[in-house]
This record gives structure tokens, C-alpha cells and sequence, in this order.
């Protein structure tokens, strides 16, 4: 019996032992385990989605599932944040940059082509109704020198004022006021000197009477004047079309029957955006480069800014007058011109920093475990660095990428 009891001793006090342990030892060490766990709710999709509670993703429908995380975890996590709507938080880990605050300069490359200076195009008009005999210039775009013949023309109006010339020099020679009038007359007609001189010498009227070409330059038809970028690419495109003047044809007094344009002076016409506009002023100077020799530079400068905006590219032109004398620019050849820009002040961000959603430009300025959309006010646009007026400071840690926080599926909110 004593055996007994012995025995049932010990198991008692291996018994109160064991609760012991169990109570004040290993049931804390569970609870505190679990006291920091926690249960929340997040899409396989779309692991950005973080509940508290069960439901589904509001991006693509799927139930979200379970997750256990640390208690210090979510803490760091942040739930008031990551259960915000992905337009204007996002949950992550991204590369950052911040603003700087500094002095910028640069350059501006411009694009632009060679197009005639239409300041120097001269309207050869006819002086006197006629018909045209024969015709000496065939094609658009044929040079012309001064002195050229360009048609033969008859006119019965000038063949009498021939006649009362001849019969003033033979029955009224020493009248010359009105032998002088009548060489005026003729003159004005289009009869050069020297045919005058012919005339006296010979005293025959000619009933058909040579027109030529009172300057140097390139014939472009005797149509209207066509804008300085669409002459040059129809200069390119057709520089064998024929003009529409034809042999036989009437012309009328003060009817323009060629046009021609001077290559010695042409125009440098360059595209500028509405982003460089500002940058440029009048006077500034302007190194130009062409395609057929990029190595050697023109210097130059800005001689006139257009006002109109060019709907189709969103562009402003501005214009370089250069002496084509030496240079010998062919007319539509393209063109390269670099502008430096003055030294600009401020906040500045790399471009890729900044998205613009249309109305807004937004950056994502990191809060805590993610990234606020935040609006910003811009300036200036300078060698891939854009400017900031309003909205982050120097202190703000913004994402380096933008586009990598946007929800495709949603517009970008802010406050």
C-alpha cells in the first residue's frame, strides 16, 4: 500500500510541474506569438490590393485570399494607406530621386530646311497685249540669267508704235522732244535699247519683238506666290513640270507671265515647339549645320520669329536670312540649327519623374510604404529636366519613373 502511495506522489508533483511549466512558460511564449499575427486580405492578381477584410479585387473581380503577415509588418505596412484606392496611393518599392535646386543650360536643336527668300522674286509681267510666237523657257525651276531671251511676242500695238517712230525719225528730225517720247513710249512698251537702235538704224518695223529677262533667278511658273516650305518641296518633287504658257497664247498688259526667284539669298526656316518657344528671341545667335556636310558650321542669327502656330506638327517657324552667294545652298536642302539657351533658376526634375494626365502634371512623392499622386506646377522644359513652380520642395523623395506607378485600368486622383 505505502508502494502505492509513493508512487501517486510522484505523479502528483510531476504533474503540478508540468501545469506549471505549461501556464507560466510555454502558454505566453504561444499567446505573444500569436498576439503578433495578423490576418488580412489581398489579390493573387494583384498583390498592390491589401483589405482587412474579405471581399473582392477592385481591379480585376477576383475574391481575394488570406494572408497571415507579423503584426510589426503590418504596422510598417501601414493599413490606413495600402487599403487606399490605387489612383492616388500605390503600395511599393520603386526607385527614387529628389528635386534639385539648381542653375540649367543647354541646347535646342532645331530642324529646317532651305526655302526661297520670296522678298526676291521678280514678276515679269507683259508691258503690252500680244500673242506669243515663241517661247524660249519650257520648265518650272529652270535658271535664268539677266539678259536671257524668254519669248518672242507680237503685239499690233507695238508694231504701230514702231511705224510713228520710223516716220518721225524719216519726216520730223529735228522734232526730238517727240522722237524722245515716242523712244520713251517704246521703252515702256518693252523694247530694250538696244532694239530701239536696231530700229532707228534700220527704220523696219519688227513685227515680233524679243522679251528678256531683267535679272538672274529661277523661273517657278506664273502662278501666285506659293508659301517658302511648299516651293521648296515642289522644287524637289517637280523640277521637270512644265509651265502652263504655251506657244500662241494671248497675254494681257500687266499680266504676269513668269515669276522668277533669286537663289542668292534664301531663307533658313526652322521648326520650334511651343515647350523651346520661350528660350528664343530675335538676334540670337544660331549655328547651322546641312546634310550635306554636318561637320562644317554656318554662323548666324535669328532674324524673324512667325506668330502663326502650325496646327499639324504644333509647331512655331522662325526664319534666318542667309547670303547664299558663297554658300550655295540648294533650296529644299534640310537643315540642322542649334540655339543655346540663357541660364535658368529653380526646382528642377528629370523628366521621367513627371506624367501629364491632360489637365495635370502629376508626380508620386513617397509617403511612408507607397507613393502619393501629387500635382505639380511646371515652367520651363530644358535638356530632359523640366521645372518645378509649385506642389514638392527639395525634401519631397519622388518616384524616378512615373509610368511605372500608373494604374492603366484608372485615372490618377489627388486631392
Amino acid at each position: 500500500m505505502n508502494k502505492y502511495i509513493k508512487y501517486g506522489l510522484i505523479l502528483g508533483i510531476i504533474a503540478i510541474i508540468g501545469s506549471a511549466i505549461y501556464f507560466y512558460v510555454i502558454k505566453p511564449e504561444v499567446h505573444d506569438a500569436s498576439s503578433h499575427q495578423n490576418v488580412v486580405y489581398t489579390c493573387s492578381m494583384h498583390p498592390q490590393i491589401i483589405r482587412d477584410k474579405p471581399g473582392n479585387c477592385p481591379i480585376c473581380g477576383m475574391t481575394l485570399v488570406k494572408k497571415v503577415i507579423d503584426n510589426h509588418a503590418i504596422e510598417d505596412y501601414n493599413i490606413e494607406n495600402v487599403i487606399k484606392p490605387t489612383d492616388n496611393f500605390v503600395v511599393g518599392k520603386f526607385q527614387t530621386i529628389t528635386a534639385i535646386d539648381s542653375t540649367l543650360s543647354g541646347e535646342i536643336n532645331l530642324p529646317g530646311t532651305v526655302a526661297y527668300d520670296p522678298n526676291s522674286a521678280v514678276n515679269i509681267a507683259a508691258k503690252i497685249s500680244g500673242r506669243i510666237e515663241k517661247i524660249y523657257v519650257n520648265f518650272k525651276y529652270q535658271r535664268i540669267n539677266k539678259g536671257q531671251k524668254l519669248f518672242d511676242l507680237y503685239s499690233p500695238e507695238l508694231l504701230t508704235e514702231q511705224e510713228n517712230f520710223i516716220y518721225l525719225l524719216s519726216n520730223d528730225i529735228d522734232n526730238s522732244s517727240i522722237i524722245e517720247a515716242s523712244k520713251q513710249k517704246l521703252l515702256l512698251y518693252g523694247m530694250t535699247q538696244n532694239q530701239i537702235s536696231a530700229l532707228a538704224n534700220s527704220k523696219k518695223a519688227n513685227p515680233k519683238i524679243a522679251i528678256y529677262s531683267p535679272s538672274n533667278g529661277i523661273v517657278i511658273g506664273s502662278e501666285t506666290m506659293v508659301t517658302p516650305s511648299n516651293s521648296a518641296m515642289q522644287s524637289m518633287n517637280n523640277s521637270t513640270e512644265k509651265l502652263e504658257l504655251k506657244e500662241g497664247n494671248y497675254v494681257k498688259k500687266g499680266e504676269v507671265v513668269f515669276k522668277l526667284v533669286n537663289t542668292d539669298k534664301v531663307w533658313g526656316v526652322f521648326n520650334i515647339t511651343q515647350e523651346s518657344s520661350s528660350f528664343i528671341e530675335v538676334n540670337q545667335a544660331i549655328k547651322i549645320t546641312s546634310e550635306l556636310n554636318a561637320e562644317e558650321s554656318i554662323e548666324a542669327k535669328i532674324n524673324f520669329i512667325e506668330t502663326q502656330f502650325n496646327a499639324t506638327d504644333k509647331t512655331n517657324r522662325i526664319r534666318v536670312y542667309l547670303n547664299n552667294n558663297t554658300l550655295k545652298l540648294p533650296i529644299g536642302l534640310r537643315l540642322q540649327g542649334i540655339i543655346k539657351t540663357r541660364s535658368i533658376s529653380g526646382l528642377w526634375i528629370q523628366k521621367n519623374a513627371l506624367v501629364s494626365t491632360g489637365n495635370k502634371k502629376i508626380v508620386f512623392v513617397k509617403s511612408h510604404n507607397g507613393f502619393k499622386a501629387t500635382p505639380v506646377k511646371t515652367g520651363f522644359e530644358l535638356n530632359g529636366y523640366i521645372q518645378i513652380i509649385k506642389g514638392i520642395s527639395v525634401s519631397d523623395t519622388i518616384a524616378k519613373n512615373a509610368q511605372y506607378l500608373i494604374d492603366s485600368e484608372s485615372f490618377i486622383k489627388t486631392e
